[in-house]
């Protein structure tokens, strides 16, 4: 029940993250809001944290809760408009992408046949 609960709740954060992307490329979201999803950004890749990582479970733990919560409060100050059309282009690209996993599969397998391929003909 709890790795369900898990899986639902990033698989939102992974769809509210790409409406934040949308947003940010819509030019009627305000520029303070696109600051502060560069600002959301720039605290995820940085390596610089509140509470450092090599402590045990809490250094993980901040970047799950300041992360997420990021994320929702950035949706909320979003103009409803930018929101509303950011969400539909979301699941339009959530639809495409599901159509483009397949293939990406394909050209996967291929480039592993032919690495398999090539090395095997490399060492004898």
């Amino acid at each position: 029940m709890i790795v369900s609960r898990l899986r639902r709740w990033a698989t939102l954060i992974k769809r509210d993250v790409l409406v934040l992307a949308f947003a940010f490329r819509d030019p009627r979201t305000p520029w303070w809001n696109k600051l502060a999803m560069l600002g959301l950004v720039a605290y995820g890749v940085s390596p610089i944290d509140l509470i450092p990582d090599v402590i045990p479970f809490v250094g993980l733990l901040d970047d799950a809760v300041i992360i997420p919560t990021g994320v929702m409060v950035l949706l909320r100050l979003l103009p409803r408009e930018v929101r509303i059309s950011s969400s539909e282009r979301a699941q339009a690209q959530r639809s495409r992408g599901k159509k483009m996993a397949g293939w990406l599969v394909v050209v996967g397998l291929i480039w592993l046949a032919l690495i398999i391929y090539l090395v095997r003909h490399s060492l004898s």
